[in-house]
């Protein structure tokens, strides 16, 4: 036993551990992994699948509206006083006990096809229901996306950040040797000091900016925030991102028909006219057929003095019976009306519904064609803009080493570049995300 006891305690440790280890082995995640992450946590992806479980669940009664009831059952008791035997057919003043057992069914020939009407309702609504599971999670997807860009563009911030201060520093112990030496005045170490602080300040802003959005990525796959997540991603070439040619009348065409949410509108207004047609049929006259069968057993004698077993008074006092039954509304308080009434209205914010969802699409798309467009342009006049102000820096920081000129000139130079640098990077994620978004509008697969 003592043995047994070792081994497993062992075997847990172990199979914690490495629990553990999974749970906390989060160095490095790629896209993939947290949107499938986000897709399996995201509690709005879940409600709607619960959704759909009700849907799909109401079909199932509805369905059952065509199936024929079947009830049955039992009941015994006492009587006492004045009251009829049913066995003699005689006023007796005796306690008579009896067992009745009786059954029915009953079914529905025709209700104005509101059954069928319903059925069809239910179905449509199911379609309805995957295509919102299928929005939420082009939803969840698209927004995965732009907050992993938004990681790898804040690492990038903050090397750009880093190298600046690198560079601040690798002038400041010149500067202190010069200023040492006597060559240059107290005030370019101040200068450069008082640079140097500043560098140091945007250093932190960055490497808070990339802890807040690690932060808004780990909430978007509902785990645990922690600052040491970070992500994956291939070297990322603007260049191997091309903007579509096509034209955002184009993009509306063929995102129509890729949409999940253009799909569930379109069958949310399918939805609205069967239910018109629901409400209709309360007009429709109703016809039922039903059966039924009973027997009972009564504690009494009979005219002979003799009381017939159970059994035999169950067999002998079976009956049964059938019936149909025709329902004519003529007067029903106005609910019929009122309900057709409701059912148009609702047909009507069915339509309204799908035109926004329409609008909604074309719009984004030609925002979407807009901010990439102009990222684009962004991107390529960023490149001119540091590929010249690096050459300006490097002449300006030989020039300053020179002394010819001073550390204002310098500084300028210096800042110009690395905001540019900073510029360049915003510029390119931008650019990268944009075209992905316009990706997902002509159905190619959301990947970096």
């Amino acid at each position: 036993m003592k043995k047994l006891y070792l081994i497993t305690l062992t075997f847990l440790f172990f199979v914690n551990a490495e629990v553990k280890a999974q749970i906390t082995d989060i160095s490095s995640l790629d896209l993939e992994t947290c949107i499938e992450t986000a897709l399996e946590n995201n509690l709005t992806l879940k409600r709607s699948q619960v959704n759909l479980g009700i849907a799909e669940a109401t079909l199932i009664g509805d369905q059952g509206q065509r199936i024929p009831t079947l009830t049955g059952g039992a009941s015994s008791g006492y009587r006492w006083g004045r009251s009829i035997n049913p066995v003699t057919n005689q006023f007796e003043n005796n306690r008579i006990g009896n067992v009745n057992l009786f059954g029915n069914s009953n079914a529905t020939l025709y209700a104005g096809q509101q059954i069928t009407n319903t059925i069809k309702q239910t179905k449509t609504n199911i379609e309805v229901e995957k295509y919102n599971v299928e929005a939420t999670e082009n939803d969840i997807t698209l927004n995965v996306i732009n907050l992993f860009i938004n990681v790898v563009f804040a690492k990038e911030q903050l090397k750009i950040a880093q190298n600046q201060l690198s560079t601040t520093k690798e002038q400041l112990i010149i500067t202190n040797k010069l200023v040492d030496a006597g060559s240059l005045p107290l005030a370019n170490r101040l200068d450069i000091q008082a640079q140097n602080a500043t560098n140091e300040l945007e250093v932190i802003n960055a490497s808070n900016t990339l802890r807040i959005a690690k932060l808004n990525l780990s909430q978007a796959m509902a785990i645990p925030f922690n600052n040491d997540l970070d992500v994956f991603a291939p070297d990322l070439d603007p260049e191997d991102f091309l903007l579509t040619q096509k034209k955002p009348d184009e993009i509306y065409e063929i995102s129509r028909e890729l949409m999940p949410q253009i799909k569930a509108a379109d069958l949310g207004v399918l939805s609205a006219e069967y239910g018109e047609r629901v409400a209709k049929g309360g007009y429709m006259p109703t016809l039922g057929v039903g059966i039924s069968a009973f027997s009972n057993y009564i504690d009494q004698p009979n005219f002979f003095g003799v009381r017939p077993e159970f059994g035999t008074q169950i067999r002998n006092n079976f009956s049964n019976s059938a019936n149909l039954q025709l329902n004519i509304p003529i007067l029903s308080n106005m609910r019929n009306r009122s309900n057709v009434q409701r059912a148009r209205l609702q047909k009507r914010l069915s339509e309204i519904q799908e035109q926004e969802t329409n609008l909604q699409l074309r719009q984004d798309i030609e925002t979407a064609y807009t901010d990439a467009y102009a990222a684009r342009q962004s991107y390529q006049a960023s490149q001119i803009r540091v590929a010249s102000l690096e050459e300006a820096f490097r002449i300006a920081q030989q020039r300053f080493d020179a002394g010819a000129i001073n550390f204002a000139d310098y500084q300028l130079g210096q800042n110009n570049f690395f905001n540019a640098q900073a510029d360049l990077v915003n510029a390119k994620y931008t650019y990268i995300f944009r075209v992905k978004v316009l990706d997902f509008y002509l159905g190619n697969p959301l990947k970096l």
